[in-house]
């Protein structure tokens, strides 16, 4: 049976957050010697209440065929931002409407918001004691509003398992590729990011996004050593060979390099390589040592120690299970 994605509209909710879900992973498919194959995800949409109209923050409403009940049925319950969340964004506490909605949701049921929806999962308990993220402009009040969650402003998502939260609007896009990648592997979600038109991985987080004061005036960018290193991940690649591709010193490259990407150099190399190496695993029969190889890692124990980091796994085991599922007839 497919993944069920139950996705919670609430009254307020914007419309291209409601809309994400069913536009990632409703055009899911399995893969298999034919082509295109099985549907991976259902996906349908509720309300707190009975079928029936739900305000947006646009002049239209949308019409809602499932009640709250569909949310004893989800594998993964989504909840996107809304304008009026009341009290949930005002005091941190449920309406007695939400949370009898909620109550529905079966225990290890994958709970993932959108924007603002993490103040859901938040006042839930959701997300007490664990890592999250949201808009970045409501970061400070979110952590007053919720002093029991960690929260980090300046990522586009965080995945902590069984609860996923992302930053503001298209980080939603992002979240939900990176479930599509986590569930079937890099090869099926960059099909969806290419009929999409998105990236299937964008760079850094949204620090980048957050409006300066005084933001300094930049003449060069570091597009070129970006695509420069992308061309040669094979080999290796020093900081200086990155900043003498743009005619910048170490330390300015470093600091730019860090304002328009969100993370640092080396870590951007390393979410690079990994990257490769999940390609490379999952399309080709080369052995792990020379995807190690190819990806830049130079070891096999690199490389299994980088890829265990990144997704949990060890080399083996990825290619065993994103292989396996993508060979499979459908």
């Amino acid at each position: 049976m497919p993944h069920r994605v139950v996705v919670l509209a609430l009254d307020g909710a914007l419309p291209f957050e409601l809309g994400i879900p069913q536009r990632i992973f409703g055009r899911s498919l399995g893969t298999g010697s034919g082509g295109p194959g099985r549907k991976l995800y259902d996906v349908v949409t509720c309300s707190i209440r009975p079928p029936g109209p739900v305000r947006t923050d646009a002049d239209f409403a949308v019409l809602v065929e499932h009640g709250p009940e569909a949310l004893a049925t989800a594998d993964t319950v989504i909840v996107p931002a809304s304008y009026e969340l009341g009290p949930v964004f005002e005091e941190g506490r449920l309406t007695e409407e939400l949370a009898a909605a909620l109550a529905l949701v079966r225990p290890g049921t994958r709970m993932v918001s959108i924007c603002t929806g993490s103040y859901v999962l938040a006042a839930a308990g959701y997300l007490d004691g664990r890592p999250a993220t949201t808009h970045w402009s409501s970061a400070d009040h979110f952590q007053r509003i919720f002093p029991q969650v960690r929260v980090d402003p300046d990522v586009l998502f965080i995945d902590d398992g069984d609860v996923l939260t992302s930053a503001g609007v298209a980080a939603g896009i992002d979240l939900c590729l990176h479930l599509v990648r986590r569930d079937h592997g890099a090869a099926v979600a960059n099909e969806i990011a290419r009929r999409t038109v998105v990236p299937p991985h964008r760079d850094g987080g949204q620090a980048q996004y957050i409006h300066r004061p005084i933001p300094e005036p930049q003449f060069a960018t570091t597009t070129a050593a970006r695509a420069w290193a992308l061309a040669r991940l094979d080999r290796p690649i020093l900081l200086r060979d990155m900043a003498e591709q743009e005619a910048m010193s170490v330390r300015t490259f470093t600091r730019r390099f860090r304002e328009e990407v969100g993370i640092s150099p080396g870590q951007w190399l390393t979410q690079q390589r990994v990257e490769r190496a999940r390609h490379l695993l999952e399309s080709t029969d080369l052995s792990i040592d020379q995807v190690a190889r190819d990806a830049g890692f130079g070891t096999a124990t690199s490389l299994r120690q980088h890829l265990q980091a990144a997704l949990g796994v060890p080399p083996t085991v990825y290619r065993r299970t994103f292989r396996s599922s993508a060979d499979a007839p459908t």
